[in-house]
């Protein structure tokens, strides 16, 4: 009998071990299959929110060395909306308050208008035994009445500001729990129904509005809010702020992490959610939104856009999940039912649009130039006029034209190390507006040059770092260079703007086919090549991008030196994504042409020419 019952007891153990075990493996195997959305080498940089290399700076916020750093409050837009805050300090506008709170973090939003006495928002956490989770109760702005805040659309992005609102600077760690509440807590049948992006420090920047027909507890929302560090499960994401999220809420357009690091490194997107090609996940409600929130500008692009009603988005990644589509059948039942009211702040979003377009902002990489198409420099086109006006030629004394250029703005041109010499500063013209480098064109300005700047690591035995400066002087003595038939192309701040597989344009006067002499401007349609390392081996650095055709077909060469690779946008805007550096040969299949990637050296470059020549966006 001890036999029979100690067997009993072994083969229970095995079995329920196996279960277990098997239970294990497949929870991993989920996490793994998890994992497959997010790009580890992007993981390891730790980009978060403030990373604009990946997103775009607030308006009260500058990019300087890859990161948004806070302006000075007298450095903002001077428009006059009158805000409040906290504190009962009146400020000019929204982006001089969130600048102030940028070095005194207690100075937060409160309300638009000039401060009264009487202002006070209060929020609260009840219902609970610790005072860092419970239901959430609201007390709006001139108001006496407590509201609870509705379960309707309650999110991560939510429950990361009411908690960072409330102190807890990681933000929230559940977003739902349920609590034991008294049937004497229904005082009111309304709620406050909250949208936030999740990135505000109060509550009181989000959108509230009063919904009406409340009738039970699970109407309101609840939140648990982080507060101390914890290892992370093999089922979890860890934050870059050291949360904690289960894998499956990675790339899904909700900020969970609440500084944005679950949805900045995504090869795919899954849910409701749109896959910008710098591998950022947004919601697609920020489609067509009339803000760019993709750095190529693809979810504002007027093809997605165009007509009177804003297009259904084709969701990136996986199909609409079961939640979001849930959510849209109760945003659809509850809309004829439930009268919104909107009680605070329900055009916030709109004042940061109105600040974002008060911004200085340059004018360049558009023409008025029809974007060609055409499929067939070696095996090229012949340029037209307009279509490359930030392409600018170098002579070197009374010879021929051995480099090309790009106009940038101002009085500056760039091109490759390898071009020229400082020593040779007075033998050098610029030449703008041409096509024809023997043919002489009224149109064409010539510019002697004030200084060669060589980048101070350039290697002429390898090509790293092979990029310059031109300065040129004006011809009018005393004034600014003017160059009637030029425009400048966008320079790039952050390498993800495009991707491998992106088409983009070569264009110079450098050999064609048969290895002759070019004297037209010619250009070609290239493609950017993944993994140049694996085909150039030792020679290729991270500071290089490699270009061309996979059969050969159209490349750069000898003569196209120093001249642009561009890249356009989604709303054709052309950026000089490379200079023409080196590459094997000409046209070889297999090798394509290899180009200094000039989105390494934005911060090089503003530091001679000055930020403000360059900086396009808010940066």
């Amino acid at each position: 009998m001890k036999i029979l019952l100690v067997l009993l007891v072994f083969l229970c153990f095995f079995f329920c071990g196996l279960q277990h075990r098997a239970s294990e493996d497949e929870e991993l195997s989920q996490s793994n299959q998890q994992e497959t959305f997010l790009i580890k080498e992007c993981l390891n940089n730790k980009y978060t929110h403030n990373a604009c290399k990946k997103v775009f700076c607030h308006p009260w916020q500058r990019c300087v060395g890859g990161s948004c750093i806070c302006k000075l409050p007298y450095q903002c837009p001077r428009n006059v909306t009158w805000v409040c805050s906290t504190n009962g300090r009146t400020f000019q506008n929204y982006c001089q308050l969130k600048a102030y709170e940028c070095q005194h973090p207690h100075e937060k939003f409160l309300s638009k208008a000039k401060c009264t006495p009487s202002e006070k928002f209060e929020v609260s956490l009840d219902y609970a035994d610790s005072e860092s989770e419970g239901l959430i109760q609201v007390k709006l702005v001139n108001h006496t009445e407590k509201l609870f805040i509705c379960n309707s659309k309650w999110s991560m992005n939510e429950a990361n500001v009411v908690c960072r609102h409330l102190g807890f600077k990681t933000g929230a760690e559940h977003h739902k729990k349920t609590f034991e509440v008294p049937e004497s807590a229904l005082t009111s049948s309304q709620c406050l129904r909250t949208t936030c992006s999740g990135l505000e420090t109060s509550l009181a920047e989000c959108t509230l509005s009063k919904r009406s027909n409340i009738n039970s507890n699970e109407d309101f929302a609840s939140v648990v809010c982080h507060k101390e560090y914890r290892e992370c499960l093999s089922t979890e994401f860890r934050c870059v702020n050291n949360k904690c999220i289960p894998l499956h809420e990675t790339c899904n357009g909700i900020n969970d992490c609440g500084d944005l690091s679950d949805e900045i490194c995504c090869k795919a997107c899954k849910g409701n959610s749109f896959h910008c090609n710098s591998d950022v996940c947004i919601p697609t409600k920020y489609l067509c939104n009339r803000e760019l929130d993709c750095l190529a500008g693809e979810d504002e692009s007027q093809a997605r856009c165009e007509g009177e009603q804003k297009p259904k988005p084709k969701v990136q990644g996986h199909s609409h999940s079961k939640a979001s589509i849930q959510e849209q059948k109760e945003d659809t039942s509850t809309s004829s039912m439930n009268e919104e009211q909107h009680v605070q702040n329900s055009n916030i979003d709109e004042e940061r649009k109105t600040l974002k377009t008060l911004l200085p902002q340059l004018k360049c990489g558009v023409t008025n130039h029809p974007v060609t198409r055409r499929k067939r420099i070696i095996g090229g086109n012949t340029a037209t006029k307009g279509e490359f006006p930030w392409q600018v030629a170098i002579r070197e004394g009374s010879g021929t034209v051995n480099c090309g250029g790009i106009y940038i703005g101002g009085c500056w041109i760039l091109t490759a190390a390898h071009c020229v010499r400082k020593s040779r500063v007075n033998q050098y013209r610029i030449w703008t507006g041409i096509l024809d480098t023997i043919v002489y064109n009224q149109e064409i300005d010539t510019f002697r040059l004030n200084q060669v700047i060589i980048h101070e690591n350039y290697n002429a035995s390898n090509y790293l770092n092979d990029i310059a400066l031109l300065e040129m002087k004006s011809n009018d003595k005393g004034k600014p260079c003017t160059l009637a038939y030029s425009i400048p192309a966008c320079v790039p701040w952050s390498e993800y703007l495009f991707r491998s597989g992106h088409q983009c344009k070569v264009s110079g006067w450098g050999l064609a086919d048969g290895y002759t002499k070019q004297f037209v401007l010619r250009w070609g349609n290239i493609n950017l090549f993944p993994n140049c390392s694996d085909i150039y081996k030792e020679r290729f650095f991270d500071e290089m991008e490699c270009a061309g055709t996979f059969d050969g077909s159209i490349d750069s060469c000898k003569g196209d030196s120093g001249g642009p690779l561009v890249c356009m946008d989604s709303n054709n805007r052309a950026y000089v994504w490379g200079i023409v550096s080196w590459g094997e040969n000409c046209g070889v299949q297999g090798f394509p042409g290899v180009y200094t990637k000039v989105a390494r050296y934005f911060d090089w470059i503003s530091r001679h020419v000055g930020r403000s020549v360059i900086s396009l966006y808010n940066v």
